[in-house]
């Protein structure tokens, strides 16, 4: 990692900037693809899966035999293991339903608002160098809960032209069967303009690499909706003396083998903890399957030791990281005063895994510094709010002189006309 002591806050803005993607270079390429699947439909899924995952599929959406196959394979243990994340992921996300009330606004006038599903969704769940079924469990769950119609899910196909057995079997535990073995830009746009094989949905949910991600903002222009801006995953660890420096360790290598471009970041006011932090990397990165990748990942991120509690606080909610590890004593305190991160976790024994998997809260965060003005995803990202309103005679003879004045004060008429007719015929009666 690159290390800074106490580097002035004019640096602070370069010091946080996170890899740039060359948008121009990468629309090019990509949006060619959204075309083709929009005028060509499962063919040019066909051509693509063959081009970029080489292979050659038939039927792009999983058998009823696959599913089968799926459940023998995958481990009692594991189905266990996913069994309990999907308990607590649905109990978190099952509280998050809200009960608006009718409220009278003034006398006669009752203004209320409802939840109503989504009701067309697609899930995009990356299956490239990791296949993250727990993502399903984050995507599916909320989804079901808000009580969306159609729920699609693509992914990428293996060198045989299947899916994960684990993604089949969380699938298939959630009730979702629409599992469609295509993954890239093409999946996005399959899932944006639909085609034979791929219905067309109204918002589209999921991580994925530069491709997917530009390939989920152009859709969004003309076609379906996305859950957020999102770009490479970052963690930030906050660490004192108190902390583990092995746990620490582990905590950035957890993010850093994401990807080549995944970033992290230790904030400490020690100098001599960040130096234990160093050496435990190096003994664990070893000892990694995918050690290439988050030496790589490592190479790009930054250590940075600070004066006081109060800059480590301003320089987190300037970075506004997707993840955020407090492990510091006074960890409850300090998150009291973070205003811009993703997730929060607090304390020496709650480790980024935790929220990645089973714990109950949402692993689909926003990244890139979106944190500042995005929430992670949750059940609302399913629901959209209807407003409603309802005025007795009394209350539009109340309320609708205070109207007709600002409409006209607007110079508009018509608005005005709306409320004088009304008016009028119960002055008349």
């Amino acid at each position: 990692m690159q290390s800074y002591i106490y580097p002035a806050r004019e640096q602070w803005d370069n010091l946080l900037a996170r890899p740039m993607m060359q948008l121009q270079e990468l629309e090019s390429r990509v949006q060619p693809i959204l075309d083709e699947v929009r005028e060509q439909g499962d063919k040019a899924l066909r051509r693509f899966t063959a081009r970029f995952d080489q292979v050659e599929i038939d039927a792009i959406q999983a058998s009823e035999a696959e599913f089968r196959e799926a459940e023998r394979l995958v481990s009692e243990e594991l189905k266990n293991a996913i069994r309990l994340a999907k308990d607590n992921i649905t109990a978190f996300h099952q509280k998050q339903w809200e009960d608006f009330q009718p409220l009278e606004t003034m006398a006669g006038v009752r203004c209320w608002r409802k939840s109503v599903p989504i009701s067309r969704v697609g899930l995009y769940i990356p299956g490239g160098t990791a296949p993250l079924f727990s993502s399903i469990l984050m995507l599916g769950i909320p989804a079901l809960i808000a009580g969306c119609e159609t729920i699609v899910l693509c992914t990428p196909p293996s060198k045989e032209g299947k899916v994960n057995p684990a993604m089949l079997f969380t699938a298939e535990l959630l009730g979702i069967k629409q599992v469609c073995k295509v993954g890239g830009a093409q999946a996005v746009a399959a899932m944006a303009y639909g085609t034979e094989s791929v219905p067309k949905v109204y918002k589209i949910f999921g991580p994925g690499n530069q491709y997917v991600t530009l390939a989920k903002q152009l859709v969004s222009r003309d076609s379906a909706a996305i859950d957020m801006p999102a770009g490479p995953s970052e963690v930030a660890v906050v660490a004192d003396d108190t902390a583990d420096p092995y746990f620490v360790a582990a905590d950035l290598l957890s993010q850093a083998e994401h990807g080549i471009d995944s970033q992290v970041l230790l904030v400490s006011q020690s100098e001599a903890f960040v130096q234990s932090v160093e050496t435990a990397l190096e003994e664990q990165v070893k000892t990694l399957p995918r050690e290439e990748i988050a030496r790589k990942a490592l190479a790009n991120s930054k250590s940075i030791v600070l004066k006081n509690e109060d800059e480590v606080v301003s320089l987190i909610n300037q970075y506004a990281p997707e993840h955020l590890i407090l492990a510091v004593e006074n960890d409850e305190a300090l998150g009291e005063r973070i205003l811009n991160a993703g997730s929060v976790f607090l304390g020496h024994y709650t480790p980024e895994s935790v929220g990645d998997y089973a714990s109950g809260t949402n692993h689909t965060l926003p990244t890139n510094g979106y944190a500042r003005a995005y929430s992670g995803v949750s059940l609302d990202s399913f629901l959209k709010k209807i407003t409603f309103q309802k005025l007795s005679p009394s209350g539009l003879q109340a309320l609708g002189p205070a109207v007709e004045l600002m409409a006209e004060a607007e110079e508009l008429a018509a608005h005005k006309l709306a409320v004088s007719v009304r008016l009028a015929k119960l002055k008349e009666a």
